[in-house]
C-alpha cells in the first residue's frame, strides 16, 4: 500500500533550454526520462507543443511523482497535452502542482 502524497517530501521539478540544450532535474539531479517504462523517443525531453519529446517529459515526471508506472502510463497523453505542451521555456513545479494537475484532469469528463 502506497502512503499518501503528502507524506512525502515535496519535489521540486525544473526545466530550462540553455545553450547547451535542455535539462531537466528534479531536487536538483537530472530527471530519469523512464525508458524502461516507455521509449516515445530517443531525442530526449521537450515541451511547448505536442509529440514524442514531450510525451517522454511527461512519463517521467509522473512516473517519479506518482512512483506508480501503470498509472503514469495512462495519465501520460492527457498530461503532456494539458500541462507538458504548454510549458514555457523555463518552468518549474512542485508535487503539489503535479498533483493539482492530474486532480484537474480527472475532474475533465471523457467524451
Amino acid at each position: 500500500m502506497h502512503a499518501p502524497q503528502w507524506l512525502h517530501a515535496m519535489k521540486h521539478y525544473l526545466g530550462d533550454r540553455t545553450i547547451d540544450g535542455v535539462k531537466v532535474t528534479v531536487d536538483g539531479v537530472p530527471l530519469d526520462p523512464c525508458l524502461d517504462v516507455a521509449e516515445f523517443t530517443k531525442n530526449g525531453f521537450e515541451w511547448s507543443y505536442e509529440g514524442p519529446e514531450p510525451r517522454q517529459l511527461a512519463l517521467a515526471l509522473l512516473v517519479n511523482h506518482l512512483d506508480d508506472k501503470d498509472r503514469a502510463k495512462a495519465d501520460v497523453e492527457p498530461f503532456m497535452r494539458a500541462v507538458v505542451a504548454n510549458f514555457g521555456n523555463e518552468w518549474e513545479m512542485n508535487s503539489a502542482d503535479l498533483d493539482q494537475a492530474l486532480a484537474a484532469l480527472a475532474g475533465k469528463a471523457v467524451a
